[in-house]
């Protein structure tokens, strides 16, 4: 942490950070609503990543996170969002198609490049 900042994350540490710590980092900084929401958020990725994937999840999920999308745009303003915010609409059906998505996980090669470029 330098000067407030996170930096020099990985996307393993994003992920975990995203899944895990943001939620306790933020609870008291940030309204109810908002809080929930993220913690809705928090715990879709939190289930698609999962060693096991459960159908009836999947189902419920492909249903849910447009909802959860939606009610992000009514708090935040249209600069927040990018096409990045509406990729979780398309990861339900990604993880029924795919499988669980720990398989399709870009992070060991990412540490081998790194191991490669250090060389």
């Amino acid at each position: 942490m330098n000067g407030m900042k996170l930096q020099n994350m990985k996307s393993h540490d994003c992920h975990v950070f995203m899944q895990r710590l943001l939620l306790i980092a933020v609870k008291e900084l940030l309204s109810e609503q908002v809080w929930r929401l993220l913690t809705e958020l928090s715990i879709f990725f939190r289930d698609l990543c999962s060693t096991t994937l459960n159908e009836e999840h999947k189902t419920i999920w492909e249903s849910r996170i447009p909802e959860t999308l939606c009610r992000f745009e009514k708090i935040f303003p249209p600069s927040f969002f990018n096409s990045m915010e509406h990729l979780p609409v398309h990861l339900p059906y990604e993880a029924r198609v795919g499988g669980p998505a720990q398989y399709r996980w870009m992070y060991p090669i990412e540490r081998y490049l790194h191991h490669l470029k250090r060389r």
